[in-house]
């Protein structure tokens, strides 16, 4: 038997997730060939889902360009929206990523940080794997002094289930290197933490 070409396996992959999400809509005793209903389970959810998913696949990985550089200040990008789905519960969990790092004499394009974390946050995950997940991953990038990556979020799971209680924050920190130290007066951890204003 022939083996099936990347086509073909997309092709029967999106046929899975079309009759998956079919069953998900029967489960509720909806008709999921009524109008509104059809193109959800046939097109729309599997796209969808195929969208949020993509962190699995190595193939969307960001290319990591860097620059030599001669400095060795501090470097911050802050505010970064990102969406993710909690492997609990399968709900939404969002908010904004803040990663700092100490180059080692290069410097890696800031719209790489914005894509890169885009891509590890579209997979199953918790926040705490999450935050961990980035910051180890830059440090095998872009071999930097060091790395902080801290990530503020609220939970659909909290919000829509459970407690019930919408509008709080979770937030994780992990520290790599340089910035798990301080010495003569410098602490690179407390500086990227004033850095994005983390104690407003």
């Amino acid at each position: 038997m022939e083996s099936r070409t990347k086509t073909e396996e997309i092709q029967a992959t999106e046929g899975n997730l079309s009759q998956i999400f079919r069953k998900l809509i029967e489960s509720t005793n909806e008709d999921p060939s009524r109008n509104g209903l059809e193109e959800t389970w046939k097109r729309r959810a599997p796209e969808m889902w195929k969208t949020v998913t993509e962190g699995y696949d190595e193939s969307n990985k960001p290319e990591m360009t860097s620059f030599p550089t001669e400095e060795d200040g501090m470097v911050v990008k802050k505010d970064i929206p990102f969406h993710s789905l909690c492997e609990h519960h399968i709900l939404p969990f969002s908010g904004t990523v803040h990663i700092g790092y100490v180059p080692n004499g290069e410097i890696i394009g800031l719209s790489k940080l914005i894509r890169y974390t885009r891509w590890k946050s579209r997979k199953l995950s918790t926040q705490e794997r999450l935050t961990q997940e980035i910051a180890e991953g830059l440090s095998e990038e872009i071999d930097p002094e060091g790395v902080m990556v801290a990530i503020e979020a609220e939970h659909m799971c909290e919000a829509m289930r459970g407690v019930e209680t919408p509008d709080t924050t979770t937030v994780t920190t992990v520290a790599k290197a340089v910035f798990e130290e301080s010495s003569q007066g410098q602490n690179p951890r407390r500086e990227f933490l004033d850095q994005i204003n983390f104690n407003r």
